[in-house]
C-alpha cells in the first residue's frame, strides 16, 4: 500500500500476522489488508500530531537475533526522546557493538514504527538514516525529530 506523507511517499506491506514493512522505496507485489489500512491510519495520525505510540501488530520475519534485539530496544525509545548508539548497545548488553547497532538500524524493516530515527551519535550528532541518499535520509530524520519536538539546535 502506498501512502503520502509530509516528506514524500512510503510503502507498507503486511502479512496475515501484522505489518511487515515500511519502506521509502516502492515494494513490488505488496499486499493491502486490514494491517496496512490500520498502519496507514496510525501513520496519518502520527504525522498530524495526534499519535505518539503505534499499536499496529508487527510481523517481522527477517533479521538476525542481534538485529531483532536492537529493533526491540528501538521500540522502547519514547516519542520525543533520543538515545545514542552507545546507549542502545548498553541496553541490549552488547556495549562494544556500537557499529553493529548502526548496521541493525539500517536493516530495520519498520522505520518510523520502530523508531530508528531516534538514535543519534554519542556526541549528539545526527547520523545516517534511510533514504535514496545520505542527504535525503538526514533530511527525513531531522523532519521526524522536529515533528516529535526534539530540539534540533545541536544538529544545525
Amino acid at each position: 500500500m502506498k501512502i503520502n506523507v509530509p516528506f514524500g511517499t512510503i510503502w507498507l506491506d503486511a502479512d496475515d500476522e501484522g505489518l511487515s514493512t515500511v519502506s521509502f522505496f516502492e515494494i513490488p507485489n505488496h499486499k493491502t489488508n486490514h494491517y496496512t489500512e490500520l498502519a496507514a491510519k496510525e501513520l496519518t495520525e502520527y504525522f498530524a500530531g495526534k499519535r505518539k505510540r503505534f499499536s499496529i501488530p508487527l510481523s517481522v520475519h527477517s533479521g538476525t537475533v542481534f538485529q531483532r534485539r536492537v529493533w526491540h530496544a528501538l521500540s522502547l525509545i519514547p516519542f520525543g526522546e533520543t538515545r545514542s548508539y552507545q546507549e542502545i548497545a548498553q541496553a541490549i548488553e552488547s556495549p562494544k557493538a556500537v557499529r553493529a547497532i548502526g548496521q541493525a538500524n539500517s536493516k530495520n524493516p519498520l522505520p518510523i514504527i520502530v523508531p530508528c530515527h531516534r538514535v543519534i551519535g554519542k556526541n549528539g550528532a545526527l547520523t545516517g538514516y534511510l533514504g535514496s541518499s545520505e542527504q535525503e535520509g538526514l533530511s527525513i530524520k531531522k523532519f521526524l525529530l522536529h515533528m516529535e519536538n526534539v530540539s534540533l539546535d545541536k544538529f544545525d
